[in-house]
């Protein structure tokens, strides 16, 4: 607003240049944020398979300590689903045999 007020004395050449400079800085803050868009949409990662799913394994056995290791962090805790790539059902089952490895000593609570 304080700019269509001082804009009312001005020349026509000035105005002109006022005006050319106003749609130039609008169209680039425009262009910019349409190209930010577009790289935010651009950047979705693939989707993980889920490993249980994918080898049709019949169970999740809290034996299977080197199978539930890949699932577990260097200070011991459960990974989660969009790191691990498991699907809702096996995380669910993963994190009980995870769990029981735990209290039978199979796998520590904390990284040693």
């Amino acid at each position: 607003m304080a700019l269509l007020a001082t804009y009312v004395g001005l020349s026509h050449a000035v105005r002109a240049a006022v005006s050319t400079y106003i749609d130039r800085t609008d169209m680039a803050s425009t262009s910019t944020s349409k190209k930010r868009n577009a790289a935010k949409k651009e950047r979705r990662p693939k989707r993980k398979i889920c490993n249980f799913c994918a080898d049709k394994q019949p169970d999740i056995n809290y034996k299977d300590v080197t199978r539930l290791r890949k699932y577990i962090s260097e200070r011991g805790k459960i990974l989660p689903r969009r790191i691990s790539g498991s699907c809702a059902k096996h995380q669910r089952l993963l994190t009980v045999a995870v769990k029981r490895a735990r209290v039978i000593a199979f796998l520590p609570f904390v990284a040693d």
